[in-house]
Parts: structure tokens; C-alpha cells; sequence
């Protein structure tokens, strides 16, 4: 029997594959679990600077298998959610490389992830309002965020499917790229978020999400905070030596 769920490894970036295509990778109890475990991995290995969320070049996830119902977690609170590993916070950068349907709780999942890279085949979609199932994952908190409420109000309430180019005009994705290059474009993106210097990198996130909901008061205190423990790191004036040397200079990625 295959492993409902693949990590793999490409340098500091990790890929955690959804790997059920015979039912569109819709997840159930094991997937589930295996999808927490992954990611609590990836958390705690010191050697991974950016996390894949990817479920192949054919379909990203179709949702909770409802076949499975009573099999997915049961307990919403603290760090579980049905789909597992949808209440995580994890302090990496982490990305999601759609292809096809990305549906109900595969859509809440990739909600959960910092960047969307989208093929031109991908398809975005609050299916589970015909079932009478609830957004549960994430999904009634976070797409608000990313897209606004009242885009994500109507995606929430009338479960209507947008396909890649209207996601990427809404602000749902970062890119859309050919069928088949979602995970070719996320790795290239992984590799260069994981070349910066790696303090400043999670801090200046952790700033954004610690900051969401607060006055802007509170929100530069929250970055004033996490930036001197940057400098304070080191991290920054080496950064500067760096450039005093001549590295990155006329806007260079070296």
C-alpha cells in the first residue's frame, strides 16, 4: 500500500506530496495524519528553509475524502484540524504548488500556505457548499485575508469555481505558469527565499502575521521587535560587510 502522503527532498526546500490520485488526493484519517507529521518534520529539521505543498501535476486536492468523515480529526481546537496540520504555525516559509482541482479543504490548504503558484489548469473552489459541509480548515479566516472580504464572501457563499487567470487577478495566486511547471516554479521560488540570510527572513514574516487584526501602533511594535532581534543576530551587519564588498550591488540576487 502507497504512503498517502511523500516528502521529498530538494536541498533546503522540502515537498510533502499528497499522493491518493485515485480519489483526487481528497484526504482522509491516515492522510491526515501523515500531512501533521510531515509538517511537524519539516518544522524541526534544521536543514529546511521552505515547505512544498504540492499534489502533483494532475490534481492538487479535492477536499476531505467523505468517505471518511469519521475519520478525520475530530478535535478543532489547538493545533489539529480535520485535514490535520490546518491549525500549525510553523516559522518557515511555506508554498503551494497547484495543478488541477483544488477544492474545499484542498483550497483551505493551500489558503494555509504563504504563496500560491498556479498551473493554467488549476481550479479554485468552495465545493463543499453543496454538501453541507463547513470550512473548517482555515478557510472562513484566512482567504478573507488574502483576497479581501467581500471576493471571499462570494466564493464562500455561492461555492462557484474560479479557474487560474481569475485567481491570479484577485490576488488568490502569485503566479500562473504552464501546465505541469507549478512545482518547477515553486522549487525555483523555494531556493531563492532559502539563499537569503534566514533570521531575517522568518522574523520579517513573522511580523506580517503576528501584526494582522492589530492597530498600526501595535504592529510597529511587533516589527521594531522581531527587526532588533535581527540586528541584534549579527545577521544584519553581515549582510552590510556583504555589500560594502560589492555583493548584490545594482540589484543583484548572488
Amino acid at each position: 500500500m502507497e504512503e498517502p502522503v511523500l516528502i521529498l527532498y530538494d536541498g533546503p526546500a522540502h515537498i510533502i506530496k499528497i499522493n491518493r490520485p485515485h480519489v483526487r488526493n481528497a484526504i482522509n484519517g491516515q492522510a491526515a495524519q501523515a500531512l501533521k507529521n510531515a509538517w511537524k518534520v519539516f518544522e524541526e529539521d534544521e536543514e529546511a528553509g521552505v515547505g512544498i505543498l504540492t499534489g502533483g501535476d494532475d490534481t492538487f486536492c479535492a477536499g476531505a475524502d467523505l468517505k471518511d468523515l469519521e475519520g478525520l480529526a475530530p478535535e478543532v481546537t489547538g493545533e489539529s484540524g480535520p485535514l490535520g496540520f490546518t491549525r500549525l504555525c510553523v516559522s518557515k516559509p511555506t508554498i503551494a504548488a497547484v495543478a488541477g482541482y483544488c477544492l474545499a479543504g484542498g483550497f483551505e490548504m493551500a489558503c494555509w500556505c504563504d504563496l500560491r503558484i498556479a498551473d493554467e489548469t488549476a481550479v479554485f473552489g468552495c465545493f463543499e457548499r453543496r454538501f453541507g459541509v463547513p470550512l473548517i480548515d482555515g478557510g472562513t479566516q484566512r482567504l478573507p485575508r488574502i483576497i479581501g472580504l467581500g471576493r471571499a464572501l462570494e466564493l464562500i457563499l455561492t461555492g462557484r469555481p474560479i479557474r487560474a487567470q481569475e485567481a491570479l487577478a484577485i490576488g488568490l495566486v502569485n503566479e500562473v505558469v504552464p501546465r505541469g511547471k507549478s512545482l518547477q516554479r515553486a522549487l525555483e521560488l523555494a531556493h531563492q527565499i532559502a539563499a537569503f540570510p534566514q533570521i531575517c527572513v522568518r522574523n520579517d514574516r513573522k511580523a506580517v502575521y503576528e501584526g494582522l487584526g492589530r492597530s498600526l501602533e501595535e504592529g510597529l511594535q511587533i516589527e521594531a521587535r522581531l527587526g532588533t532581534e535581527v540586528i541584534r543576530s549579527g545577521e544584519s551587519y553581515s549582510g552590510a560587510k556583504a555589500f560594502q564588498k560589492g555583493k548584490g550591488r545594482g540589484g543583484q540576487f548572488d
